[in-house]
């Protein structure tokens, strides 16, 4: 495994490979760590119908290619999973997320998907959440948030294809590839920096996340 040469103490590990011996032990998911999941994905929910209007207004300066403009933004859609693993740092977390937050987008927000939504927020979910889950949620690097909103998006696309009727068309694997790319940035990279910039205010200490800070410290001891 790669090591990022970007960790900072009191930030988020973004070590790739690190000695699971040197972690304090996991705590169980407490009320505030249940709560911190449904508050991120409330807001979530409603960043979601932001990207939703987004998309829409893309879609109409786009003209003729604007179906493509779904692709370009799918990532958006990707970013709460990834945000909740590494603050909380459990399984299922970002499922659980995803879930929460397309409930937002369809029964308070009138998504016109509807509970189908729902399907979609799982597979995003999923795939968003393997790469950590191979890395027993103890790996944190770029590259393993890359893959994580590749997988996202990847995963749902296909689900898409077959609702939309994309099997079959000359430009599907164009679809496919924005569509991934756009995972890979918007749903990877940038959760990866958002994480990163909201350890460094230290609002997350008290969270799963905040051990590594914990660790650091005892290593330079």
């Amino acid at each position: 495994m790669s090591t990022d040469p970007t960790a900072t103490a009191g930030g988020p590990a973004t070590t790739d490979a690190v000695a699971t011996d040197e972690r304090p032990a996991r705590r169980p998911l407490g009320m505030k760590d249940i709560v911190l999941m449904v508050v991120l994905g409330v807001v979530f929910g409603f960043l979601y119908w932001v990207f939703v209007q987004a998309w829409t207004a893309l879609s109409v300066a786009m003209g003729p290619a604007g179906d493509f403009a779904q692709h370009l933004l799918a990532g958006s859609w990707l970013l709460v999973a990834p945000i909740a693993i590494a603050i909380l740092r459990r399984p299922f977390v970002g499922i659980i997320a995803e879930i929460l937050a397309a409930v937002i987008e369809v029964v308070f927000l009138g998504s016109p998907v509807g509970p189908l939504l729902l399907i979609s927020a799982f597979l995003q979910g999923l795939g968003s959440e393997i790469p950590f889950a191979l890395g027993r949620y103890r790996r944190f690097g770029w590259a393993r948030y890359a893959l994580s909103g590749l997988l996202g998006a990847t995963l749902v696309f296909f689900w898409s294809a077959f609702r939309f009727g994309w099997f079959g068309q000359d430009i599907l694997m164009l679809r496919l590839v924005v569509q991934a790319i756009s995972g890979l940035v918007l749903g990877g990279v940038l959760a990866k920096v958002i994480v990163d910039a909201l350890a460094r205010t230290g609002v997350l200490a008290n969270f799963a996340i905040g051990d590594d800070g914990t660790r650091v410290a005892r290593r330079e001891r």
